[in-house]
């Protein structure tokens, strides 16, 4: 087990529907060291969200232990030691940038004025200085994202949860966002744990890339990324770079 990062050990579950039973995951063990950054990439239907869901505590396992940060799910979300950030970033469109931030410290109860000048850390740290009282209707969905990151983030998580967020971009924007994402990350110093469908995505931001299969879910194959940080631009179109992806897109395909 890892006490200050992600344990997921044996963990299995099934969904039950119109006289079916479907086995979502099956005997799923996946351990994220703190301070690490993993991605889990795998078909549509493979069990890469019921992962997620299990260990932000929106789904119960049917079998197997989950710890965040030491913790049971909701106990870490409890503590605000886990933040999330999904593909839609689902702002409350009658509040500001700043306001959309604040959600989070209103929820857990922490006082909004003392956390004034750290949510102002956060809006410049996604590189939205200047856009602190516009509203969601008025940004980009690449600035959108940025604030939905900026709140996943607000409370000093320890545990960064993201499914696909930055699914619905272009994919020059998508690359931009990859590098921002990877200067927040190494400034806030989270582990985080992404769910994508880009391949170049996973190789280019994680430290290892789990890859899952269907029919049940479950995890088939742990790649190590070792490329050295930062990650350039010029990362995507060196060779070595690319035998990760084909590697990774041989084992998404081998079964």
């Amino acid at each position: 087990m890892t006490p200050d990062g992600i344990s997921l050990s044996g963990v299995g579950k099934t969904f039950s529907g119109r006289g079916k039973v479907v086995e979502a995951l099956r005997d799923v063990t996946l351990s994220c060291p703190k301070g690490s950054f993993t991605a889990i990439i795998g078909p549509s239907g493979c069990g890469k969200s019921t992962v997620m869901r299990i260990a932000l505590g929106l789904e119960t396992p049917d079998t197997g232990e989950v710890r965040i940060a030491g913790k049971a799910p909701m106990g870490a979300a409890k503590a605000g030691e886990t933040g999330v950030a999904f593909q839609d970033a689902a702002l409350l469109p009658w509040r500001s940038v700043r306001r959309n931030i604040e959600v989070p410290l209103e929820v857990l109860g922490r006082s909004i004025p003392e956390a004034r000048d750290h949510v102002q850390h956060m809006i410049e740290l996604v590189g939205l200085k200047g856009y602190e009282n516009a509203l969601p209707g008025e940004l980009s969905g690449g600035m959108r994202q940025r604030v939905a990151i900026a709140r996943a983030l607000v409370t000093h998580p320890q545990i960064l949860f993201m499914d696909e967020p930055f699914g619905a971009l272009d994919q020059i924007l998508r690359r931009q966002m990859n590098l921002e994402l990877q200067r927040i990350w190494t400034e806030t110093g989270s582990t985080a744990l992404l769910v994508t469908h880009g391949i170049d995505e996973a190789v280019f931001l994680a430290d290892r890339v789990v890859v899952m299969h269907a029919n049940p879910g479950r995890i088939v194959e742990v790649i190590d990324v070792t490329f050295d940080r930062p990650r350039a631009p010029g990362l995507f179109s060196e060779p070595a770079f690319h035998r990760v992806c084909d590697h990774i897109a041989e084992v998404l395909h081998g079964g």
